[in-house]
């Protein structure tokens, strides 16, 4: 049996077909104190995240315009230099504000989108999403020739990958 907490504080109980129920309640009750303090660690987990995208303003036009001039402005040049440097063009380059992503990349369309939300990272850690998804380009997956292919256009991306996850859950509302 195993036992999760996700997102909005639900407790999720995987048991095998046929486990009776008087043994998954069991399995529950001495969990209690674990469920308890994995709950509170979502939670803050959460309250973290939130308030580290709450820093880019984007709820009138005119922010959301202001950000993707600025978000331009920085990701072009690195798109144009990398690409360069890599070997590929992308069909287009568009930007929208996700929170689940940094990037994407469509790899049918030889698109890239990137989050707005990119504003609130450094700027090493936003040329490592730039070069990430242009390495979609070359391999549509996280194998081993995409690793490789990080590791020879962008070397410190596994220090910048942890950054802008650390940057979100350890230092919440101040980067």
């Amino acid at each position: 049996m195993s036992m999760r907490i996700v997102k909005n504080g639900d407790v999720h109980v995987s048991v095998p077909i046929g486990m009776p129920k008087k043994v998954v309640e069991q399995f529950i009750e001495e969990h209690r104190d674990w469920i308890s303090e994995a709950r509170k660690k979502t939670y803050e987990n959460q309250q973290r995240r939130a308030a580290f995208y709450s820093q880019l303003p984007l709820q009138t036009q005119a922010q959301a315009d202001d950000a993707l001039q600025r978000l331009k402005n920085l990701i072009e040049p690195m798109v144009e230099r990398h690409s360069k440097e890599i070997g590929v063009k992308p069909s287009a380059v568009h930007y929208k504000a996700m929170i689940s992503r940094w990037g994407v990349c469509n790899v049918k369309d030889k698109s890239i989108c990137f989050s707005a939300y990119l504003l609130l990272l450094p700027e090493w850690c936003v040329e490592h999403v730039v070069v990430h998804e242009l390495c979609h380009l070359l391999e549509p997956s996280h194998n081993a020739r995409f690793h490789a292919l990080m590791d020879k256009f962008f070397p410190r991306w596994k220090e910048a990958r942890k950054m802008s996850a650390w940057s979100i859950l350890a230092l919440g509302n101040k980067y």
